[in-house]
């Protein structure tokens, strides 16, 4: 019986995975209308906290290259290519900071040096082990989207 029931609850446990990986949109299939992605890349809310981890994290979104950020003054080497994001959330609605995010050079245009975080429109020349990924994941995104989304 407790094999029935080990059966049983990985086939739920797999049916729920599925599920929640249904509910996620694949980077060919976002639909940046008007600079802006207006539905969530999983369906549901990111995490602000997890966001700004993932924002001052060298190894995923790597933001602080570019942006500065007071929030994240510990953090060393901030960057000054991009625009500061303290109050981008009084310039961008969430909507506008996906779409920034996903495809910066579709919003931006083909000259921004910001990468589509969740695009496989990524140029030329890519190492083979990266070809048809992005560099972010659909929950890395809401969750960035989130955290960006308290900065007043």
């Amino acid at each position: 019986m407790d094999g029935a029931r080990s059966i049983l609850a990985a086939a739920i446990l797999c049916i729920g995975v599925s599920a929640a990986a249904a509910d996620v949109v694949a980077p060919a299939n976002v639909q940046i209308k008007d600079n802006a992605v207006m539905a969530s890349l999983t369906g549901k809310p990111g995490d602000a906290a997890v966001g700004r981890e993932a924002f001052a994290n060298k190894k995923l979104g790597n933001c602080l290259a570019c942006h500065a950020d007071k929030g994240l003054s510990k953090q060393l080497f901030h960057g000054d290519v991009g625009p500061s994001l303290d109050g981008a959330a009084s310039r961008w609605k969430p909507e506008q900071l996906r779409a920034i995010l996903v495809n910066s050079k579709a919003v931006f245009g083909p000259d921004t040096v910001m990468p589509g975080f969740y695009s496989l429109n990524v140029g030329k020349n890519v190492a083979k082990a990266f070809v048809g990924k992005t560099i972010l994941s659909a929950e890395q995104i809401e969750d960035i989207v989130a955290y960006v989304s308290t900065l007043k």
